[in-house]
């Protein structure tokens, strides 16, 4: 039998945030809050930028996408995470726990990509603005988007293929509150380094060729800026970009430190940092967008008013 097969019958513990009774209430309360609030938030601009007109343009094309994916993303992780305050053992089945690490991989991959896709988007309409709607067409903007889910599948398969095939045959305590790619292999008992450098090159590779379009993006965008003769027309072309760079600054920061800290036993750190990047993130981009953001705010009360929506 080989090691795959003989792992997909295993059942694991997933160990959650902290085992100290006095913190199982608040903590619940605290991510439930959380969770409601990245779902009606995210929801919330997913529905907003379909029914507004004014909203229908590729800037919003993408946000209302990366807002999609926010909404899967914490959905993935959280619901998981509050049985672990509420249940003695939060049991998982092999299954189970590689269809979470999957969509976990899967989301979180896209979310890095809709970000550059983004960022790509307001380098055209600051850097070449009468061109914009020629180069942002609706076939470009479908092509971009359905890249990056292309991206996103292929890098969770990768890493969930890879992942399936080790075997479990020690402890089936994971030392996280779920499935994650480094926490299982540290459980794993046939671990293959060669294979390992591969697929954290991958995890690498997606983390820095998003990163260094984003800064590539974003140094043509500063260098246009300030040709920009007037003050005003300076801060009205920032301005633009302001929340992009705001979601892409907490997205990164937490993932940099998550994944390329110095080597550490303290599973606590990991925990924490994790926790930034798969709960917090996705409830700030909706606030983000939204209270920085006038369309946004415009279109909103627009809504709440009934105005007339597009046919």
């Amino acid at each position: 039998m080989d090691a795959g097969n003989h792992s997909w019958g295993s059942v694991f513990i997933l160990e959650g945030l902290t085992d100290k009774p006095g913190l199982q209430l608040p903590l619940f309360l605290l991510f439930l809050g959380i969770y409601v609030a990245s779902t009606v938030g995210n929801l919330g601009l997913v529905v907003l930028i379909g029914l507004s007109a004014q909203l229908h343009t590729p800037m919003y094309y993408f946000l209302r996408n990366l807002s999609f994916i926010d909404l899967c993303y914490s959905s993935v992780i959280i619901p998981k995470m509050l049985v672990n305050f509420v249940t003695q053992r939060n049991l998982t089945a092999f299954p189970e726990c590689m269809a979470q690490l999957f969509f976990f991989c899967f989301f979180g991959i896209d979310d890095s990509y809709m970000l550059t896709a983004m960022a790509y988007d307001r380098y055209v309409a600051i850097c070449s603005p009468l061109h914009y709607h020629a180069t942002m067409s609706r076939r470009t903007c479908l092509l971009l988007v359905a890249g990056v889910y292309m991206v996103g599948a292929f890098g969770a398969l990768v890493h969930t293929t890879y992942i399936a095939s080790r075997s479990f045959c020690g402890t089936n305590v994971i030392h996280h509150y779920f499935c994650d790619i480094l926490p299982l292999l540290a459980i794993s008992c046939s671990r293959d380094h060669s294979k390992e450098r591969w697929v954290m090159t991958l995890v690498g590779f997606n983390v820095f060729a998003c990163a260094l379009a984003i800064v590539i993006s974003y140094a043509f965008i500063l260098a246009s800026i300030l040709r920009i003769r007037s003050a005003e027309g300076r801060a009205r072309a920032f301005s633009t970009c302001s929340s992009h760079l705001a979601a892409v600054g907490v997205f990164y920061g937490s993932i940099l430190f998550m994944y390329f800290k110095p080597a550490t036993d303290d599973t606590t750190q990991e925990k924490v940092a994790s926790v930034f990047y798969t709960t917090v993130i996705p409830m700030l981009n909706p606030l983000i967008y939204s209270l920085r953001n006038k369309d946004v705010k415009e279109a909103l009360k627009k809504i709440l008013r009934g105005g007339t929506l597009p046919e």
